[in-house]
């Protein structure tokens, strides 16, 4: 049998290399980071006749100039790993800034097959590539694609296996950068020939060209033979120092400019424009959607429809789910007797996780919706609108993605929206990014938010929804405001951003990216909130009462003359049991600090198990609130139990929601927030800035809400 091969993806952003990479794989994928990065990766498989071929989703990069993580990532994992074959993914209609990194790849010499996706495209601009012409003059097999239907994908993965059975060599590309760089270039090589070359893996001249862009990577390669870099470094100095002083720029930017002067030459002979380029499709669809004002009124309408949408197809399913989990409690309360076992199983498990799982529904049409802004590259042009807020609160154009990410359309999550960030180059806006990432609408808080929602503000869900997006978005950039003004002050770097074409989404990319991050929220169900639940039950199960307190109430339900009053007195029996509790006499300790905001002591147990995470508030409510009698005809869901208990309102909701979406971010959150800032200390921040504003406002919300008389 032939032997397994290896394919990696590289390409820029926004060239398809996610759709190639889905239309290759399918759903074997899988999702990570690399070692000692937070930069994210996919892996899959596919079968080839039999044979299986791994397929390594490389990050998106413009160049493998090692300035950012991705590039840096990217290039160590050509040059450490070596893969049998690399798929360039280039956008048709871009030609010309695609084939920069396709050059870089044939300077580094690696097999090479240049995938010429999105040609449906660039017909559509009246551009017509010469596939045939433009392989023969890069050397290399020039397939053409249409990713998002699935057109050239066989041919495509034909041909990198063909050039893998070839077994060819790495042969590096040499070009000339001009008289000076290349004359540099020889005289770095040469001093470079023999042990520090690799047989074209890191060949001389390329470690050469390296140095001379002042490439650190490279030069700490160089570095690690002292005597070597005694007698490189100093040439590399000298060459550079000559070509400012003859050329007036950077050795690099001159290497730049003749790597495009190399690409000029070949997309004017292989590209053709059939017609007078004239604005297109997604330009005219821009002059709208991106307008100063048009813009941010349709984007305002997307979010709003985007609610109703969520909340309307998730209605019935959501239902369904409830019903499920309240008859499998009360399925397994009929069977199992009375006591601790019992306890664990309904209250422990069913409940606490049911809850959690029971808005799976709503999150999947949420990550579905945006999918589809993402897909269609709408979400850019949300960042491009938003830019100009964001700069008014002292945040770079930048960090709207990050917030995007997070939750800014609720259903993100904080920790990518923290990573990010890093792709801010000034390190104050940055950091204000970071710390204001929390603020946003988490998918761990949508639960709690519908939880609530459906039980007192049931007739206006998508309005509740889209009020609560507006007001995270209000206190994240006051609050990122403050910030700049106090502790991080400093100068805005410029916000450059690509709008990439629109492009109507296909079925299998939003299903796969819907079902990606669908799972990841199931997965953290059934593994971290079902450990947290089961904790949370045993805090909140013992020591419970003693046998006199126990007998004296049995006494009482015994003695009752009706059902009714039974059951009366069994909610009052659990509750007195979970007040004597751990967790409800932590609750009840709570109670000094949290009566003015509207808080029982019950709900003071749920706000600290979701220190962990924000969807355990909603499984230690259902513990709270399921561990009396369960009907076993009629399971009454979270949410009609809540609106049914003495002491809520939709005004102590409404507080609640206000605190949950500002109080401290999850462990997990911090925990990133330490790892990109480099210690605890901005992570501390974040956890006590976060909530002495929660408690602000919560207070704020409840105190005046009463004084209006909405109480």
């Amino acid at each position: 049998m032939s032997r397994p091969l290896t394919i990696a993806l590289a390409g820029n952003p926004n060239a398809g290399k996610t759709s190639v990479f889905n239309a290759l794989t399918g759903a074997r994928q899988h999702v990570g980071n690399y070692p000692g990065v937070t930069v994210e990766y996919k892996e899959g498989s596919v079968q080839h006749h039999g044979r299986p071929v791994q397929v390594v989703d490389l990050p998106g990069t413009y160049s493998l100039t090692a300035y950012s993580p991705e590039e840096l990532v990217a290039r160590n994992y050509l040059i450490g790993q070596r893969p049998d074959v690399v798929v360039d993914v280039v956008d048709a209609s871009n030609l010309e800034r695609n084939l920069y990194l396709t050059v870089q790849l044939m300077e580094l010499g690696v097999p090479l097959v240049v995938c010429l996706n999105m040609v449906d495209v660039a017909e559509a601009k009246g551009l017509k590539i010469d596939a045939a012409k433009l392989s023969r003059m890069l050397g290399a097999p020039v397939v053409p694609t249409v990713a998002r239907s699935g057109r050239g994908m066989d041919e495509l993965l034909q041909a990198a296996v063909e050039l893998a059975d070839s077994d060819p060599e790495w042969t590096p590309l040499e070009i000339s950068y001009g008289t000076d760089v290349d004359q540099g270039a020889a005289e770095v090589s040469a001093l470079l020939q023999g042990p520090q070359e690799r047989r074209g893996l890191l060949s001389a001249h390329w470690l050469a060209v390296k140095c001379l862009e002042g490439d650190q990577e490279v030069i700490a390669h160089v570095e690690q033979t002292p005597e070597l870099a005694e007698r490189v470094l100093p040439v590399c100095r000298r060459v550079a120092s000559h070509v400012r002083s003859t050329m007036d720029d950077e050795p690099e930017s001159v290497i730049a400019d003749y790597r495009y002067g190399f690409i000029m030459g070949i997309t004017r002979q292989v590209m053709v424009s059939e017609r007078e380029m004239r604005m297109d499709f997604s330009d005219k669809l821009d002059k709208v959607l991106t307008h100063r004002l048009a813009g941010p009124l349709f984007l305002f309408a997307v979010l709003y429809a985007i609610y109703e949408f969520v909340f309307w197809a998730s209605a019935s399913p959501v239902v369904w789910f409830e019903k499920f989990f309240g008859w499998l409690g009360g399925a397994v309360s009929a069977v199992l007797p009375e006591g601790v076992l019992r306890s664990l199983i309904v209250s422990g498990v069913i409940d606490g996780v049911g809850g959690v799982l029971g808005f799976a529904p709503l999150i999947a049409f949420m990550f579905f919706a945006i999918a589809i802004m993402e897909d269609s590259g709408y979400m850019a042009r949300v960042a491009y609108i938003m830019d100009r807020v964001l700069r008014i609160f002292g945040l770079h154009g930048n960090s709207v993605m990050a917030l995007i990410v997070g939750g800014g359309i609720s259903g993100g999550c904080a920790v990518p929206g923290v990573m990010a960030a890093r792709t801010l180059k000034d390190p104050k806006a940055r950091l204000a990014t970071i710390l204001t990432v929390p603020f946003m609408n988490c998918g761990a808080k949508l639960p709690v938010f519908s939880l609530l929602i459906a039980a007192f503000f049931a007739r206006h869900q998508a309005e509740m929804l889209f009020v609560l997006t507006l007001i995270s978005w209000g206190l994240g950039l006051l609050a990122a405001k403050l910030l700049r003004v106090t502790v991080l002050k400093g100068e805005q770097a410029p916000f450059v951003m690509e709008l990439p074409p629109y492009r109507a989404p296909t079925l299998k990319g939003l299903v796969i990216h819907t079902w990606e991050r669908t799972w990841q929220y199931v997965k953290k169900a059934g593994t971290m909130i079902l450990g947290v639940s089961i904790l949370m039950w045993a805090a909140m199960s013992f020591p419970g009462l003693d046998a006199s307190q126990d007998a004296a109430w049995q006494a009482r339900m015994n003695a009752a003359p009706t059902p009714a009053a039974r059951s009366e007195l069994a909610s009052a029996r659990a509750s007195a049991e979970l007040a004597g509790t751990l967790a409800g006499q932590a609750g009840q300790a709570l109670t000094v600090i949290t009566a003015p905001l509207g808080f029982d002591w019950r709900t003071n147990v749920a706000l600290v198990g979701g220190f962990a995470a924000k969807e355990v508030i909603v499984s230690t409510m259902g513990v709270a609130y399921s561990l009396g009698e369960v009907d076993t005809e009629h399971p009454a869901s979270l949410s009609q139990r809540l609106a049914r208990e003495p002491g809520w309102s939709p005004l102590a909701a409404f507080a609640l929601m206000v605190f949950v979406m500002v109080y401290a971010p999850c462990v997990a959150t911090l925990v990133m927030i330490r790892k990109e800032t480099g210690g605890w200390g901005w992570a501390m921040f974040s956890l006590a800035y976060n909530t002495l504003i929660a408690y602000a406002l919560a207070l704020a919300v409840y105190q005046g809400g009463l004084l209006l008389g909405l109480g």
